[in-house]
């Protein structure tokens, strides 16, 4: 008796492998097939309009401030910095002295970051106009 290709001991989970990613694709195709086969090719304007709750959307020019942006981004970057803050406070006695330089560091460049963005104006609230 002679030893085949099917002998081999992964032969079956190759071809399971192979036979469910065919069958994956066919059932596709099929599916896409006899959906658009089966849809409705009349089009309302009701239908085919963008959902919204509310009133209609009228087009009109976009007022939204880029401040509020420019506060969250902010808001983000200090929020994040601050959250790095929370595991140093927790083993404050087991870093010693060097923790205590190290946060002092970088609570200073967090000051410094905040008066570059205090100087440049990013605080201060414009009037849209």
């Amino acid at each position: 008796m002679t030893h085949t290709v099917s002998a081999h001991p992964y032969f079956g989970i190759f071809f399971l492998l192979i036979l469910t990613v065919v069958s994956f694709y066919g059932v596709l195709i099929l599916q896409r097939f006899v959906s658009r086969k089966m849809a409705r090719l009349d089009t309302e304007k009701l239908k085919m309009s963008i959902y919204e709750c509310g009133p209609r959307v009228n087009k009109q020019p976009n007022s939204i401030s880029i401040q509020f942006f420019l506060i969250a981004l902010l808001f983000i970057l200090f929020d994040v910095e601050i959250i790095f803050m929370f595991p140093w406070a927790v083993s404050f006695k087991l870093l010693g002295w060097f923790g205590f330089v190290e946060m002092i560091l970088f609570i200073l460049l967090l000051a410094i970051g905040f008066a570059y963005a205090w100087k440049k104006g990013a605080l201060e609230w414009h009037s849209i106009k």
